[in-house]
């Protein structure tokens, strides 16, 4: 069975979201080697839409990010590696209002709100061969550590305070108890730490 890895950025004071992280050049490193760590991506219909936005580019423009409605400017050199990766990565996006997808995506039809349809969708995918699934993003994640369905937690923890939401893992029914698997340090003193669900 393939582990579902699961990775987010926060600030020290709880909060995920994308807006509140100084991306650089190290992180995005670190986020292509988490994503090849993966044979595919799985995504909620937030995460996807907003991914999609941000690092898929029209082929006959310039490649550009920027996740606001309006909001678009030239993608540095160092981000690129992300774009292309996760712009060739196979994409499950979990949906119960999504009609169709594409991106390299197929669509699960499963719902949040009924957990069993999303823990047989999800089982079904870790029950394929491979090295391994890769989810991002915050109700899911939710939803599926609810389950128990994911393997390997990672939080990258960055020296910022945002003074806001949201935060993660908001409204778990009980408590969570991991175990550290490893430390990794970057020079913008972001600090990324793996966790394992202690069984």
């Amino acid at each position: 069975m393939r582990p579902l890895r699961y990775s987010i950025n926060v600030t020290l004071d709880g909060c995920c979201d994308h807006r509140a992280i100084i991306p650089d050049e190290e992180l995005h490193r670190h986020a292509v080697e988490n994503l090849n760590r993966a044979d595919a991506l799985l995504f909620g219909r937030v995460t996807y839409e907003m991914m999609e936005a941000a690092f898929r580019s029209p082929p006959s423009q310039p490649a550009q990010t920027g996740c606001e409605k309006g909001f678009t400017h030239q993608r540095p050199d160092w981000m690129r590696p992300f774009a292309r990766t996760i712009n060739a990565a196979r994409k499950y996006v979990v949906s119960s209002t999504l009609k169709q997808v594409d991106w390299n995506a197929e669509l699960v039809r499963a719902s949040f709100l009924a957990p069993g349809d999303l823990a047989t969708a999800v089982t079904q995918l870790k029950q394929q061969a491979g090295k391994g699934l890769f989810v991002g993003g915050v109700m899911l994640p939710l939803a599926l550590a609810e389950l128990g369905l994911i393997d390997e937690y990672e939080f990258v923890v960055h020296p910022r305070l945002a003074g806001h939401g949201p935060t993660l893992f908001a409204g778990l029914s009980k408590p969570l108890d991991l175990k550290l698997v490893s430390r990794l340090e970057f020079g913008s003193g972001a600090v990324a730490m793996r966790y394992e669900p202690r069984r």
